[in-house]
């Protein structure tokens, strides 16, 4: 036996580009507006002597303002750097079985480099020809189920009562719901975490809240569950957060004004983008989320891509089945969508 065979080998999971030159990115779905004053003023303020001590390892004013915003007891709540930590801790702690945990062959594809790393068995369903969920692909034996709604990389919000139906169709099988992009579109199942006990829902601080640089993102369900999950992350690192990320995570929850006022400017923007791209030509499902994902019936999406990266003008293209026409856009400011709409019009004529 060699060196090798003892070693973990596993396709990562590939981001959107971050590149080192000033352009406009409209390929990570980050937010294009700057974070709560509050958070802002309260790192200029933060007693940075502080950083010689450990942080809090129960997070305890981040989930209090989590807990006071939501309503929802500090119990039924779980925090972790970022929501690909939460998902990661999630799928560590809830999927343990022999039976395969399933999920949508287009959605999140982090998903299925958790179940390869953590050796977890699963089963890709495919997505209706709209790219819809199908309610009853989940009523079979499961080791668990994780949904994205709305979805990503479609954009595309499956309704509560399709939701409840799965999490209720599976009474024995912990259902997560991927909530990154609800606070753009949607229904949350949200207030469901009182109704059952076998479903968590996960949120993100880096897309409505503006703070992808921090890292932070939280989880709610029952509070046997929250147990469980706090139970794996004290067993393998009690201080995932660090201060400043708690202090600007507190601070940003409580600024509810400043988050309706951000939200509202992407949404109003997305809408506006949506109608000019359908002037272009482009088909697409409609978009809950802080992006849009479309194709156009005669020009292919790699090449339009190709494009507009030379313009400076990052986009998503992923070179898979199914999906392999369509750019996934992320929505910047009306400004930065309206290069991008002006670099559409240069390339769309030239484009073969």
């Amino acid at each position: 036996m060699g060196l090798r065979d003892n070693i973990r080998r596993v396709v990562p999971y590939t981001p959107g580009e971050q590149p080192k030159i000033k352009v406009i990115k409209l390929n990570t779905n980050e937010c294009p507006y700057p974070p709560s004053p509050r958070v802002i003023r309260a790192l200029k303020e933060a007693d940075y002597e502080r950083l010689r001590l450990y942080p809090d390892p129960v997070c305890d004013g981040f989930v209090s303002a989590l807990s006071e915003y939501y309503g929802v007891g500090k119990d039924q709540i779980f925090v972790g750097v970022g929501s690909d930590d939460v998902l990661s801790m999630c799928f560590m702690t809830f999927f343990n079985g022999d039976k395969p945990v399933l999920f949508p062959d287009i959605t999140y594809s982090f998903y299925d480099v958790w179940a390869e790393v953590y050796r977890i068995p699963y089963r890709q369903l495919p997505l209706r020809e709209d790219f819809s969920v199908d309610p009853e692909d989940y009523m079979g034996e499961n080791g668990g189920i994780v949904l994205a709604n709305p979805n990503a990389p479609t954009g595309i919000a499956a309704g509560k009562e399709e939701l409840e139906r799965i999490i209720a169709g599976n009474p024995e099988s912990v259902v997560i719901v991927d909530e990154a992009y609800i606070d753009f579109g949607g229904e949350t199942c949200l207030p469901l975490i009182n109704k059952y006990e076998n479903l968590i829902v996960v949120r993100t601080m880096s897309k409505s809240r503006a703070m992808a640089g921090m890292r932070l993102g939280y989880a709610f369900g029952c509070p046997e569950l929250i147990k469980y999950l706090n139970d794996v992350k004290f067993s393998v690192n009690s201080y995932t957060l660090n201060m400043p990320s708690l202090i600007a995570g507190a601070e940003a929850i409580r600024d509810g004004e400043y988050f309706g006022e951000i939200t509202g400017r992407v949404r109003a923007t997305r809408e506006r983008c949506k109608a000019e791209l359908k002037k272009r030509g482009f088909e697409f499902a409609d978009s809950m989320a802080n992006f849009i994902f479309a194709r156009h019936p005669e020009y292919h999406a790699a090449r339009i891509f190709e494009e507009l990266k030379k313009r400076g003008i990052y986009v998503r293209y992923f070179n898979k089945p199914r999906i392999d026409e369509y750019l996934r856009i992320s929505i910047g400011t009306d400004e930065e969508m309206g290069a991008f709409l002006s670099a559409l019009d240069e390339i769309l004529p030239e484009v073969e």
